[in-house]
């Protein structure tokens, strides 16, 4: 599968999701000319000031407007750049949601919208910053793509991949604010639209886990748990959120026959909802959803967060085991 070696190590490297992203922007500007960087007042928190350090000519620094942020990259879009904006998500999209969907996704306008401190993973700022809702905004939007990359590498490739010429509409990258295990290495293949298995049992699977950005490293660790007790999981990483990869889920169904479903977002409406939609019109099983059940956030640390709102590798576990019982 083409994996961190060291992914079940205490030790395991750590590295900010989003600063993959910043990574992958400067490669992608250093490729292309057109590529234009547009911040909220964040260049450094959200990772941009790599882009800006390098390329100042084709950065702005809007400041805290992000509703124009939005509008000014939908127009730059049109006169053939393309922008790249970011900010926290509880921002953009969140402050901002309808100069994206009536200047961006309304005239199908390539802009990539990079929305940096997603779920709870912001710990003390508390419930007002943590977005956990912003895959129910933006994956309703018609004609935007989702992305949610489980580390810092694949951030890197969702970016470039979300910059290249072969992708014609807005994209919104997901990204997560603490640092989280290396899953990936550069040789781990990422494609807009492909989810793939990053752990399969020694024995066949009667539980299959779909999860996606943060959580992921968390669903592998439950999985490889469970296996000890003689449960048998496989997990699918879904870097993907819309379009959703169909025919990968359907076959994780059909071999498993009971999914569960791992994120750190609220469940109504997320990428649990998503899988649900799919299975309920190809291959109907029973669910369990990992994820925020109905409420906002609050201070307390990352790992704190994680534990008290039941999304982190006992939660998944519990629900592996519940849905086994259906």
């Amino acid at each position: 599968m083409k994996l961190n070696p060291k992914i079940f190590d205490a030790d395991a490297e750590q590295v900010p999701i989003r600063k993959g992203f910043g990574e992958g922007l400067l490669i992608a500007g250093q490729t292309n000319d057109s590529v234009v960087g547009l911040c909220a007042d964040l260049t450094e928190s959200t990772q941009m000031h790599l882009f800006k350090n390098k390329f100042p000519e084709r950065f702005i620094e809007v400041g805290v407007a992000e509703q124009n942020m939005a509008t000014v990259a939908s127009g730059m879009a049109a006169m053939g750049k393309v922008p790249v904006i970011s900010s926290y998500s509880m921002f953009s999209p969140g402050r901002n949601w309808e100069q994206i969907r009536t200047t961006i996704a309304y005239n199908d306008r390539k802009v990539v919208i990079a929305g940096n401190h997603t779920g709870l993973s912001v710990g003390p700022d508390g419930g007002t910053h943590q977005a956990i809702e912003d895959i129910a905004l933006m994956r309703v939007m018609p004609n935007m793509i989702v992305l949610s990359p489980c580390d810092s590498i694949e951030a890197k490739k969702a970016t470039i991949a979300a910059l290249s010429s072969k992708i014609k509409s807005p994209v919104y990258i997901r990204l997560a604010r603490e640092k989280t295990p290396v899953i990936t290495v550069d040789d781990t293949p990422f494609e807009i639209g492909k989810a793939a298995v990053f752990f399969e049992p020694k024995e066949k699977a009667t539980v299959g886990i779909i999860a996606t950005g943060s959580l992921v490293h968390k669903a592998i660790m439950a999985a490889k748990e469970l296996e000890e007790e003689n449960i048998f999981v496989k997990v699918l990483n879904l870097g993907t959120i819309k379009p959703i990869d169909v025919d990968a889920v359907v076959a994780l169904a059909k071999e498993c026959g009971r999914i569960v479903t791992v994120e750190e977002h609220q469940i109504a409406g997320g990428m649990g909802s998503t899988v649900a939609e799919v299975l309920a019109s190809h291959y109907s099983v029973p669910m369990e959803f990992v994820g925020v059940n109905d409420k906002f956030g609050q201070s307390g640390t990352p790992e704190e967060l994680i534990e008290y709102y039941g999304i982190g590798k006992e939660g998944i576990k519990k629900a592996a085991e519940k849905v086994l019982s259906r």
